[in-house]
């Protein structure tokens, strides 16, 4: 009789765990992502095919709409207003064409949109300060490819609930500079377990604790911003652990109020940065 009802109670608690994950997963149901992969003059990852399949597959599964492109000339507010989500996925350099792309591109954010940044997306639009406020740092280097763990700074985040606390993978260790103190860091990198070139040129950055992010959110200039600088591997967007990743920052994401243009009044890409915050 005792085993019967524990049994019972279990099976209740599973029920309710899986009606839970299912609400959450439905937060992306009928989303529309933008998955933008254009580069600049130099370095361009292999991974992008990878990035964009994984994209379009968890649009499948979860039900929310993928569209791509390398196209600049999308960035206009007609165009992004069909958006919940731009994803930056490993774009690099500058990837604008024109200076009226770039302020449809804060409009956006300034109407409330949302806002991911994927690996090689820190080292985009280097010259630009509003983009890298936004974005929350710019790429400065990494070390050599390697093992590395991963750990969850903030387990109640809603971005980072559905996580393992921890885990191993292998991907450069991005170093940053120009960090907006805004951000609210998710997950870091013990650098203490993080090896450096043998050249003898570089040295790790001082940091207390050798705790160093790996991933971070904020809500800047009236939209919402998440930034992983994991993903560089091909393999990663097969991982179920990275996918996860990238799913609850999407959850996160989309979880705000429908785009208001009222509330963008961008009309040049020069900013007093005292005023963002």
């Amino acid at each position: 009789m005792k085993l019967t009802l524990a049994l019972l109670v279990l099976a209740a608690f599973i029920n309710l765990e899986l009606k839970a994950q299912q609400k959450d997963n439905g937060k992306l149901k009928n989303t529309a992502v933008l998955v933008y992969t254009k580069n600049g003059k130099g370095y361009v990852h292999d991974n992008i095919p990878s990035s964009i399949a994984a994209i379009q597959k968890l649009g499948k599964e979860l039900n929310f709409k993928v569209d791509t492109t390398t196209d600049a000339g999308i960035f206009t507010d007609d165009n992004l207003k069909k958006y919940d989500v731009i994803i930056f996925s490993n774009t690099n350099n500058d990837v604008f064409d024109t200076e009226q792309q770039r302020i449809a591109f804060m409009r956006y954010i300034e109407a409330g949109g949302g806002f991911m940044g994927i690996h090689s997306a820190s080292g985009t639009e280097r010259s630009w300060k509003w983009f890298k406020l936004m974005l929350g740092a710019t790429f400065l280097r990494h070390p050599p490819f390697q093992p590395l763990t991963v750990h969850v700074l903030d387990p109640k985040h809603p971005a980072t609930k559905n996580l393992p606390l921890k885990w191993e993978t292998q991907d450069e260790c991005y170093y940053f500079k120009e960090f907006n103190p805004d951000i609210k860091v998710l997950l870091f990198t013990d650098l203490s377990q993080v090896r450096e070139a043998d050249d003898g040129k570089n040295t790790k950055p001082d940091v207390f604790g050798n705790m160093y992010p790996a991933s971070w959110c904020h809500e800047f200039d009236g939209g919402k911003v998440w930034y992983t600088a994991l993903g560089h591997s091909k393999e990663d967007y097969a991982n179920p652990i990275y996918l996860a990743h990238i799913t609850e920052g999407l959850k996160w994401l989309v979880d705000k109020a429908k785009l208001n243009y009222e509330k963008s009044y961008a009309t040049s890409t020069a900013i007093d940065e005292m005023k963002l915050f």
